[in-house]
């Protein structure tokens, strides 16, 4: 996992040590050391603007120093990375679990969460690991068909909400997904359902007509949790649509979802970085289970090496 992006900031450490030729750190011998990290964060899926955030601040923190060995560089460069990681990434949003509960305690629920994002991120597997989880806290959530759009659509989520055991509501293909979205949660109050967690059609970012669907969606619902489903896999892409919903829809958060088979790693600083808005969620594998809420100290402890050369721990 990240293994690029962790690549990449270890040979920093590396190159200073191997061709730097003085104790003192000059400025004309770390700057092809620094472009060469600066592609290699490219490379990672960095976002442009991020990455040369980062080089800058590594050279500040490198130049005119005196360095007598590489274990100081490697502490120098991984001190500097995570201080510009703090700067990037907002403060994390409350957890989720417990807003729920909150909410539910407070008798003022159900705690409303509507997905977005566009076809083939892992969105309808996203909902039931976020449905489990909810279950494993003793709150059952009722998981809403607002897709209409694409055929297919309901029976896959209805077979997630049938293996976990919560209720689904849903309405013939074709019906206003708002409508749909607006009786599930009256069906929640009734029954005193603390969660209800909005399925809605992915769709493509560039789709205005989609949009302005999902827009009304929001609109009816008053959610208090917009989550967009992010592939870590897909770099660029998931930054344009990372800016494109937030701007035209709005965005809370994010879900990143296969991070288990992501070599690279930038995207998800890429997408906080283009947003200001929080990783809420990460994908890890496959089943039920592979959910974890999102922290900085997750994501620092995988690209970043440990003192004894060690990759990251913690799952």
């Amino acid at each position: 996992m990240f293994s690029r992006l962790r690549k990449a900031i270890s040979g920093l450490a590396d190159a200073v040590v191997e061709r730097v030729k003085t104790r003192e750190l000059k400025e004309e011998e770390l700057e092809p050391i620094l472009e060469e990290f600066l592609l290699n964060l490219l490379e990672s899926d960095v976002a442009y603007d991020v990455a040369q955030r980062v080089v800058d601040r590594v050279r500040e923190r490198l130049v005119g120093r005196r360095v007598e060995r590489k274990a100081q560089v490697e502490e120098i460069v991984r001190r500097s990375l995570r201080e510009v990681l703090e700067e990037v990434f907002p403060p994390s949003p409350p957890d989720v679990v417990d807003e729920v509960i909150r909410t539910c305690k407070e008798g003022s629920g159900p705690y409303v969460i509507v997905f977005m994002g566009v076809n083939g991120t892992g969105k309808t597997t996203s909902i039931a690991k976020l449905a489990h989880l909810l279950q494993k806290k003793g709150v059952t959530p009722v998981i809403v068909a607002a897709d209409t759009f694409r055929a297919g659509a309901q029976e896959q989520l209805e077979t997630h909400a049938r293996r976990l055991g919560v209720p689904i509501i849903k309405a013939k293909y074709g019906s206003d997904p708002a409508s749909v979205a607006f009786d599930a949660i009256a069906f929640a109050r009734r029954r005193n359902y603390c969660a209800v967690i909005v399925d809605t059609a992915g769709r493509m970012h560039t789709d205005s007509s989609l949009i302005e669907e999902l827009r009304k969606i929001v609109r009816v619902t008053e959610p208090h949790l917009r989550i967009l489903v992010v592939d870590s896999l897909t770099g660029n892409d998931a930054v344009e649509q990372a800016s494109t919903f937030s701007e035209k829809v709005g965005v809370d958060g994010f879900f990143l979802t296969k991070t288990d088979a992501d070599a690279k790693g930038g995207t998800a600083i890429s997408v906080v970085a283009a947003t200001g808005k929080p990783i809420v969620f990460i994908g890890t594998g496959q089943g039920y289970e592979d959910i974890r809420p999102f922290t900085l100290d997750w994501l620092v402890d995988k690209i970043i090496p440990r003192e004894d050369g060690g990759q990251g721990g913690g799952k």
